[in-house]
């Protein structure tokens, strides 16, 4: 229970090749599909492809497009230009001391800096549940101005429905939001969530001392529907607001997941996010609640075998089927795996057959029934994701029964194979971390590394680890400032090292919507419009995560040009280390990541900054005509490999140019741009129409 009352969002993901099945009453999946795809296409896809299908494209991002309709697999794969497709996965959700913790006491003050900065003229996107519109939080300090400016509930079916979608209502004023005054109940009844993760971002405190990081800041805020597709098109319509609105952007993502992919970064929504990054979007991400929790395993297999217990949550929680093992080996590893029943004197007394990721056997849902007990499973397999090559193999367990435990042995010849053991709601949503158990000698038990899910594994998000926040003492002594013990570690399974930064994730007090009706523990409310609005503490990574996004406003207000890189390099180089974190030198932690966030040191960096792009610079005219309206030409007959930046340092065209091939930049707004040159130097390039 302990993962629900950390209010991390965990995000699962149903069989990828999902069939109807003799028993499948018994499954978690057996209902009608989604209606809701993620596909990866070539450049000669077209919305005509879908003509004879019932499908509409959401949005798109580089190559990666959401379909929403009534359709199947089977049918979008005969479309020569799509080259993968899957259902989209459903969704379940993952300060004073807080400020102090992260040096923003004297960030307020202006101590050392130019100015006192509190994100003024950046936009916080937030992907969540729970919105409650008319919290004086996300008013301005004097309660006058509301600070939203625009958001998106994609469970209400009265509309209107935002431009180039055909679900949902969008809210773009002050009349309309207050009008709505909350999002609508999707599966987690009227929640509150999303209120406490945007108060901790952005929120004024409601003139409480509840202040969050980038108080000057504006929302975008999606009640995402329950499954990626509708985060995909959440992430397209903040961007093109952002665009409008001429402002920077910074999304965050207090949810995570473990059924999408292999957690090396090589998901759809992965690759989507690494595309808006290069685009000037910075993400922010929660690493997950499961450390502590004893469930992966990493074995390298030499012609041997791997025995392990699978331990299961209890069955008093109402929404709970069982337990899911995800398995992802290296590319070209072949393995088995099979299930073990063992009763109350510890005797094998079943063993399924082998079942094989190179065996062609389609999706397998059975049962093993000895005498009136019945222990259900499932099986999907694959003997090369089409993403990143691994073989792959998902076994759901149904064990009701107390007379017997579920054994799990898996064999390979050679090879790395990473398992790991989460639980499975009825609901297709969400799963925390089990356990696996060393019963006997031989076996192997769990452990809690590599338990970053999904979006924390992806190249270029800021991925959030939490401490408790710093208390000093009257004494002068200072406690706190541990690693919380549910923040989950790292590396991927591809061995990179996240999480990047860690932030104050324990007990942290924020706003709550005044319409949840979920339970929660009052810490105080304020009075606002005649309605009361509360304030509570909440746990987890989820905390943590809008902190850093917060932080992050502050550093794009005092210099619009950061990229994304270089956003994750003044994290790092500002990143405060003591003697909880240690000495962190050459590579970061697999806890904490380069450290503890701290606000004062890296708006010290970023006021100085000179963004990557820019650097070195040649005033060297070697591009012609510069001014330029229509072509873009280099002053030499060698081709080099082009980048344009917009001044805000996003990235917006990449290409060969030479003295006879030239680049269209018919497309680009009049204003200023920064070409790089094989990576070598910068010129500055103006366009004017």
């Amino acid at each position: 229970m302990r993962r629900i009352l950390t209010c991390v969002l965990i995000l699962c993901i149903a069989a990828l090749f999902f069939k109807d099945a003799s028993i499948s009453e018994s499954l978690p999946n057996a209902k009608e599909p989604t209606g809701s795809f993620i596909a990866l296409v070539d450049d000669g896809f077209d919305r005509s492809n879908l003509t004879q299908l019932n499908l509409e494209v959401g949005s798109r991002i580089g190559n990666i497009i959401t379909l929403h309709g009534q359709s199947s697999i089977e049918e979008i794969n005969k479309i020569s230009t799509v080259h993968y497709v899957h259902e989209a996965s459903k969704i379940k959700p993952n300060l004073s001391r807080a400020r102090l913790d992260m040096r923003l006491d004297s960030v307020s003050l202006a101590d050392s800096l130019e100015l006192p900065y509190s994100g003024k003229d950046v936009l916080i996107g937030i992907t969540d549940w729970g919105f409650d519109y008319g919290h004086p939080t996300f008013y301005d300090t004097s309660l006058t101005q509301l600070r939203i400016a625009a958001a998106w509930d994609q469970f209400k079916t009265s509309g209107p429905h935002p431009a180039g979608f055909s679900y949902g209502a969008e809210y773009d004023d002050v009349q309309s939001l207050l009008t709505a005054q909350s999002d609508t109940a999707g599966l987690y009844d009227y929640a509150f969530h999303g209120t406490h993760v945007g108060g901790i971002a952005g929120g004024s405190g409601g003139g409480l001392n509840h202040r969050g990081v980038a108080y000057n800041s504006q929302f975008l805020m999606v009640s995402v529907q329950l499954d990626e597709a509708g985060v995909l098109d959440a992430f397209a319509w903040m961007k093109e607001k952002a665009d409008k609105l001429g402002k920077r952007l910074v999304v965050n993502m207090s949810w995570g997941l473990y059924y999408i992919g292999p957690m090396d970064g090589t998901s759809l929504i992965s690759q989507a996010i690494d595309e808006y990054s290069e685009d000037g979007v910075i993400f922010v991400t929660s690493a997950g609640n499961n450390g502590g929790e004893q469930f992966h395993i990493k074995k390298e297999f030499d012609k041997d075998t791997l025995h392990t217990g699978i331990g299961f949550y209890t069955y008093t929680y109402p929404l709970l089927w069982g337990q899911s093992i995800s398995m992802w080996g290296e590319t070209g590893m072949r393995f088995n795996s099979q299930l073990l029943l063992i009763d109350s004197e510890d005797s094998i007394v079943h063993i399924t057959r082998p079942y094989s990721t190179h065996v062609a056997e389609g999706y397998i849902d059975t049962a093993i029934i000895l005498d009136s007990d019945t222990v259900f499973y499932n099986i999907s397999k694959e003997a090369s994701y089409s993403l990143n090559n691994r073989p792959t193999m998902r076994l759901r367990v149904r064990n009701k029964n107390t007379v017997y435990r579920v054994g799990l042995r898996v064999y390979a010849d050679s090879g790395i194979l990473h398992l790991w053991n989460v639980v499975e709601l009825t609901n297709d949503a969400g799963n925390w971390g089990g356990t696996f158990d060393k019963w006997y000698p031989g076996w192997v038990s769990g452990d809690d590394t590599y338990s970053l899910g999904e979006p924390a594994c992806t190249k270029s998000v800021v991925t959030v680890a939490a401490h408790s926040s710093e208390v000093r003492l009257q004494n002068g002594n200072v406690v706190g400032g541990r690693i919380a013990n549910f923040s989950s570690k790292g590396p991927t399974i591809d061995e990179r090292r996240k999480p990047d930064i860690s932030a104050p994730g324990v007990s942290i007090a924020s706003s709550v919507s005044s319409y949840t009706t979920r339970n929660y523990d009052l810490l105080e409310s304020v009075d606002f419009n005649g309605r009361s609005y509360p304030f509570a503490r909440l746990s987890g990574t989820s905390m943590s995560s809008p902190a850093v996004a917060g932080v992050v406003a502050l550093l794009l207000e005092a210099n619009p040009r950061l990229n994304n890189n270089d956003v994750q390099l003044i994290l790092q180089q500002s990143a405060r280390l003591d003697q909880n974190t240690g000495e962190i030198r050459d590579t970061s932690d697999l806890s904490w990541g380069w450290g503890k966030v701290n606000a004062l040191k890296a708006l010290q960096l970023a006021e100085k900054y000179v963004p990557s792009f820019e650097l070195p610079y040649s005033n060297t005219n070697v591009l012609f005509p510069n001014p330029a309206n229509s072509k873009l030409y280099f002053g030499s007959i060698n081709a080099v490999n082009v980048k344009i930046y917009s001044a805000a340092g996003a990235l917006v065209n990449e290409g060969l140019l030479s003295y006879d091939q030239g680049m269209d930049v018919t497309y680009l707004n009049s204003g200023s741009y920064y070409v790089r040159i094989d990576n070598t130097f910068t010129v500055k390039l103006l366009i004017i129409h």
